[in-house]
């Protein structure tokens, strides 16, 4: 870990930007921009930081939406989050799809709008998190959920689920996407 304190988290910050915005195009993770894991635990090491870069927004999603799932719980959440970007009816930056929604208290991602606090309270799922949001963000996971724009924990049963064709499910999570190809 001591290499986390000597990466420069604006570096990390800077690459995450690049890759949100070729995330959103559809474009390959240019290689000489890939975060790499010392620069992405040196971004919000504390996880209080304001929610205003790729890397702290994707990785406190992951961290709130599936803390104590399994990995592939994880990088399901990330690949919703990053299937989003740019896709018709959603923002194309990683916070401003996170945060979508919150200004009508109708959130996206449940744990935004919570009225709780956002900060990390457990060090090593949040250690876990901001790795899957680097790998995620350097388009290095593959898409568990096959597309998916959205998902809910098994144990509830939301209305909207219905109108939406189910492309996967991990342990904690069922996912879908449109029917046809057009977000609500």
């Amino acid at each position: 870990m001591a290499e986390a304190e000597t990466a420069d988290p604006e570096v990390a910050q800077d690459k995450a930007q690049v890759l949100e915005q070729k995330a959103a195009d559809q474009q390959p993770a240019p290689r000489s921009e890939t975060i790499t894991p010392p620069e992405a635990q040196a971004v919000d090491p504390a996880g209080a930081a304001p929610l205003d870069d790729a890397i702290t927004c994707l990785a406190r999603s992951i961290y709130w939406e599936a803390k104590g799932g399994a990995a592939a719980d994880m990088e399901a959440v990330a690949s919703v989050v990053l299937n989003r970007l740019g896709h018709e009816g959603f923002p194309d930056t990683v916070c401003a799809v996170v945060k979508q929604g919150s200004e009508q208290r109708a959130c996206q991602f449940s744990w935004w709008c919570d009225g709780r606090a956002d900060q990390v309270k457990e060090d090593e799922p949040y250690i876990a998190a901001k790795e899957i949001a680097r790998k995620a963000l350097n388009q290095q996971l593959a898409d568990r959920t096959h597309g998916a724009l959205y998902f809910h924990d098994r144990r509830v049963r939301p209305d909207w689920a219905r109108q939406y064709r189910k492309t996967a499910e991990t342990g904690k999570f069922l996912f879908y996407k449109p029917r046809g190809d057009s977000a609500r």
